[in-house]
């Protein structure tokens, strides 16, 4: 990785707001680091491992979350399917009564 993309990956996730001790701690330390041009190979692997370590999980419980999501949404999709299916019929019934009673209405007229 070179200097360019580590220092954009630092810059990148130092625009995240952190709350974990650790990873904060991390984040000051290898700016400083940048900062003062002393970031060597162990700086840097220190540092990715930390921002391992802070986002696999959080991509995870995204992951989780929108396998979640899309479930509700497949069962949303499966009642509005349902519901103009059922709409459908209703709408077929009005129909068929108001002819019945629109005959009615004629022959009573008629009679």
């Amino acid at each position: 990785m070179s200097e360019d993309a580590f220092a954009a990956l630092v810059a990148r996730v130092g625009a995240f707001h952190v709350t974990d001790r650790a990873m904060k701690n991390a984040q000051t330390v290898v700016e400083e680091a940048i900062r003062k041009g002393t970031c060597d190979d162990r700086a840097r692997a220190a540092y990715l491992d930390a921002v391992r370590r802070y986002f696999k999980p959080f991509e995870r419980e995204a992951r989780t979350h929108l396998r979640d999501v899309d479930r509700r949404l497949e069962h949303a999709n499966q009642v509005v399917f349902n519901l103009t299916a059922e709409r459908g019929v209703a709408v077929k019934r009005i129909e068929a009564t108001q002819g019945v009673l629109a005959d009615l209405a004629t022959l009573e007229h008629t009679v």
